[in-house]
C-alpha cells in the first residue's frame, strides 16, 4: 500500500513524516531546508510511493488564513505543478508547532535538544499526519 507523506512547510526548513505501508503509524522522518525541498521530494518519490502528500495550512486562532498562508499557498502551486500525479491534502496545523514543543518536554528531551527547530518541524509534522489518519479511520 502507498504511503502518505506529510509536510509542515517554513520559509527555513520543512519537516516531513510519513506512514508506514499500511498507513496505520505516522513517523518523523526528516527536516530539510527548504530551498532542497523540491530536490528531495524528486529523490523520494523515486524510491517510495507515495499516495498522497498532507500540506499544512497555517491558520489564526479565529480560523483566518496567517501571514505565512500565501508563502505556503505558493509552495502548493509549485507543488501541484511540479508532481501533478500526486493529490495535495490540505490540513488545519493550529497547534502542531506546541504540540510538538510538548512532546519534546514530556519525552525528557534537554532544553539543549529541544532547541532543535528541524526537530519540532519534523515532530510537528508527525502530529499533523497521526492526527490525520485518526481522523480517516474513525
Amino acid at each position: 500500500m502507498p504511503r502518505i507523506l506529510a509536510l509542515d512547510y517554513g520559509r527555513k526548513r520543512t519537516g516531513i513524516a510519513v506512514t508506514d505501508d499500511l498507513q496505520i503509524i505516522a513517523s518523523g522522518l526528516t527536516t530539510v531546508d527548504t530551498a532542497q525541498l523540491f530536490p528531495f521530494l524528486v529523490d523520494y518519490f523515486k524510491k517510495e510511493d507515495v499516495r498522497s502528500v498532507l500540506i499544512g495550512e497555517p491558520k489564526q486562532m479565529n480560523g483566518l488564513p496567517s501571514e505565512s498562508a500565501p508563502l505556503v499557498d505558493a509552495f502548493v502551486v509549485q507543488f501541484q505543478a511540479t508532481f501533478p500525479e500526486i493529490p495535495v491534502v490540505r490540513v488545519d496545523e493550529r497547534f502542531t508547532s506546541k504540540m510538538a514543543f510538548q512532546t519534546m518536554i514530556d519525552s525528557g528531551l534537554t532544553k539543549k535538544q529541544r532547541q532543535n527547530k528541524g526537530l519540532v518541524d519534523e515532530i510537528a509534522a508527525t502530529i499533523l499526519l497521526q492526527e490525520y489518519l485518526s481522523r480517516k479511520m474513525i
